[in-house]
């Protein structure tokens, strides 16, 4: 019976017969950086995490493919959120640099198919994770794709937050941590913060570089206090479903 595997806690025999399997990678991709001040630093890897698990569990269940989860990668581009204490990123050519790496691994080992897990959605990390998974997979023989939430195919299905560009560290944030790991939520300082309307992805387009200069001078954006765990398992069944049809349709192709 097909499931999900997590690399990391596998031995090399098991992760050999996985690849000559046919088994899926998914590669979780995030950020260490600033997320309010009530949501953890590795929020954006949280996420990603979750979804992998989430979405490894329909694929194998309804698909009858086994799933390998690889260990995340928890560092990305983050300038915007450079400012805040804690903050750690990579340079693009780093991050590109590093997956295509890891791609070149999964390929050598017999593994034909990885599909990246991302919820960190700065510009550049996106654009990043995409040169890299084209390179990746023009250089070997593996299959690399981004399971992007920001592709409008997605995001037009995602929360009214998500889609008016103020959701960093928000609601749509702030539910699906507390869907995903409740106990890393200072819900006592999320519920006194102040709504902040302004679209990040407005101010991007218009020229800020940091999240101050785009009106979020605590690194946030959107609406944090009403953030629930229902709202977080209902947007997680929705990213579930994008990840669903990346992982059906690059079979295909693949």
């Amino acid at each position: 019976m097909a499931g999900v595997h997590h690399l990391g806690r596998m031995t090399w025999p098991e992760a050999k017969e996985l690849a000559e399997s046919g088994a899926v990678v998914l590669l979780p991709t995030g950020s260490t950086e600033a997320h309010g001040p009530h949501l953890p630093l590795s929020t954006d890897t949280i996420l990603s995490e979750e979804l992998a698990v989430r979405a490894g569990e329909r694929i194998a269940e309804a698909d009858g493919v086994d799933v390998v989860i690889a260990p995340p990668v928890h560092y990305g581009v983050t300038n915007f959120a450079a400012p805040f204490a804690g903050t750690l990123g990579l340079r693009s050519e780093t991050l590109i640099a590093l997956v295509e790496d890891v791609a070149a691994s999964l390929d050598a080992h017999g593994f034909s198919l990885v599909v990246l897990i991302n919820n960190h959605l700065e510009p550049a990390h996106i654009v990043a994770l995409k040169a890299a998974a084209e390179s990746a997979s023009a250089a070997g023989a593996i299959t690399a794709v981004v399971a992007d939430n920001c592709d409008k195919r997605w995001a037009r299905t995602l929360t009214d937050e998500f889609k008016s560009g103020a959701c960093h560290a928000g609601q749509y944030e702030t539910s699906l941590v507390l869907a995903s790991e409740p106990d890393t939520v200072r819900m006592d300082v999320a519920s006194q913060l102040a709504p902040n309307p302004e679209s990040l992805s407005w101010a991007i387009r218009n020229g800020a570089k940091d999240f101050v200069e785009a009106g979020g001078p605590d690194a946030y954006f959107g609406y944090p206090a009403d953030g629930t765990a229902d709202e977080g398992d209902a947007t997680y069944d929705l990213l579930v479903e994008m990840v669903v049809t990346v992982v059906r349709e690059a079979r295909i192709t693949s």
